[in-house]
């Protein structure tokens, strides 16, 4: 879907200021609030903006250890596993990929002993042939959007010239 210059500033100020009214985002970006409540519709229809819910730490709900595990699926099985991941709570996403193994999975826990028994728990699941565990040390980047949207903008505004 392409995005505008307008449909840009609208996504800035959904990132940066989340908890603002209709109303209000209206009268910062000097539209009508049919016209942006239009816009938000549609961004919305076309998945551009995909929910609106809380963003939640997982480590002041008493996880604070983050890791990466990679697992290898038996032939055929991807979609039971992939079904069985998401009965595990400490998973927190996870993706079938290419490369080494056949999902990656973001986990978290309560301290390492806690994240060998969800580990344990994986290479217990039928079709599950191994795992490999990468434990994050610090977080560099924090999920982010913003430098995509005005990364995506600026490439619009530069077709339309």
């Amino acid at each position: 879907m392409a995005v505008d210059a307008l449909d840009t500033r609208i996504l800035r100020l959904l990132i940066e200021r989340p908890r603002t009214s209709v109303r209000e985002y209206a009268r910062l970006l000097g539209v009508a609030r049919g016209t942006l409540q239009a816009r938000l519709d549609r961004l919305e229809r076309t998945g551009v903006i995909a929910g609106s819910g809380p963003y939640l730490s997982a480590a002041a709900l008493g996880h604070p250890v983050l890791a990466f595990v990679h697992i290898e699926v038996t032939q055929g099985h991807l979609d039971e596993v992939g079904d069985a991941l998401a009965a595990v709570p400490e998973i927190i996403e996870a993706f079938s990929i290419t490369g080494a193994g056949d999902l990656l999975t973001r986990v978290v826990a309560r301290d390492n002993g806690h994240l060998e028994d969800v580990v344990q728990r994986l290479i217990r699941l039928p079709g599950v042939v191994r795992t490999r565990t990468e434990m994050a040390l610090r977080e560099r980047v924090a999920h982010r959007m913003l430098p995509l949207v005005e990364s995506v903008g600026r490439d619009a505004a530069d077709r339309t010239r």
